[in-house]
């Protein structure tokens, strides 16, 4: 694919969010966090060259080594992915723009713990899971208000600022549409949060359509060469 062809593959998906973004209202607006976890620092570098600027790893030494060959460029970096304790120190070492996926207390603490001693400040998402579905991490919708209120008051340092969820893993969009629909609720109630990060490749229309302003798009932003 060639630069040209690729740009005009970036502006389709563009027009996509823009028609499901007017679809809510004129004054919507929706980011988009570039999933690169299958690519390489060339693929990525290839996106930013056509305008894209933030990017969302799901593995933190993935994140660091593609930081690492990309320091040249000042790409706003997300982590997107299960954070496990033992790989803190290293993330936080990138200073990453936001991190989208605190998914209990313990790990709330545990950032806490870290930041405090490294006099840092973290903005950060916390993770629901509207589908109820085991495989998937985060809070259960009845808990996360409460856990939500709980990170803030006990974790100063990580400066909240609102929700992620991953749609139900289903082929019925009705059912994929209730679980975002409980994301956004839940966003909603939340005081002074600014982000709704729900919807990826396959499903982020319907997503931005329940209220979604941040889309995390991984295959379809990285089409085969």
């Amino acid at each position: 694919m060639t630069t040209l062809e690729y740009k005009l593959h970036f502006d389709r998906i563009i027009d996509r969010i823009e028609k499901a973004r007017l679809r809510v209202n004129d004054h919507h607006i929706v980011k988009i966090v570039a999933a690169s976890k299958y690519v390489d620092a060339e693929a990525i570098r290839d996106l930013y060259a056509i305008g894209q600027r933030a990017f969302g790893e799901n593995r933190v030494q993935d994140m660091v080594s593609k930081a690492e060959v990309l320091e040249d460029l000042p790409i706003e970096w997300h982590f997107i992915g299960t954070l496990q304790k033992n790989k803190i120190n290293h993330l936080l070492s990138l200073n990453p723009h936001l991190i989208h996926s605190i998914d209990s207390l313990d790990l709330a603490h545990a950032l806490s713990e870290r930041l405090e001693r490294d006099g840092k400040t973290l903005r950060a998402l916390v993770q629901v899971n509207s589908a109820y579905e085991e495989s998937k991490s985060g809070f259960l919708p009845k808990e996360f208000a409460e856990s939500y209120a709980r990170i803030a008051s006990e974790c100063p340092r990580i400066q909240l600022q609102g929700i992620m969820s991953i749609g139900a893993h289903v082929d019925d969009p009705a059912v994929v549409r209730r679980s975002f629909e409980t994301t956004r609720r839940l966003f909603d109630d939340l005081p002074d949060a600014t982000v709704c990060s729900m919807g990826m490749s396959g499903d982020f229309e319907l997503a931005i359509e329940c209220g979604s302003n941040m889309v995390r798009l991984g295959s379809i932003l990285f089409p085969q060469k």
